[in-house]
């Protein structure tokens, strides 16, 4: 046989092989995405902003709360809500929200 040829049966089987390799993979992909359920995406908590804080402490400062919120923005060590952190806006909410219950 001329290299020409040889050359040409060698890419014939080439092709063969990653025709082969492709169904495998193929078959697998198909074998482990039906049996794995898709998982459930876990929401997310909405990113609470300084504006938002800022209107809710509003609202209650005008419902006659604004002693306890400065005592509370206190606690959180500041004077101002500016001063806060704002890793602690969930949990001064949530202290802000049981306002509700000591009137």
């Amino acid at each position: 046989m001329s290299k020409m040829s040889d050359m040409a049966m060698t890419i014939e089987e080439l092709h063969r092989a990653a025709a082969a390799i492709n169904e495998a993979a193929n078959w697998l992909a198909e074998q482990f995405s039906s049996n794995e359920p898709t998982p459930e995406p876990t929401p997310t908590e909405p990113v609470l902003t300084l504006e938002a804080v800022r209107a809710v402490l509003a609202n209650k400062s005008r419902a006659g709360f604004t002693v306890q919120i400065r005592s509370l923005l206190q606690k959180y060590g500041a004077d101002k809500l500016s001063g806060i952190d704002p890793a602690n806006y969930k949990a001064l909410l949530a202290d802000v929200e049981g306002l509700n219950d000591a009137s």
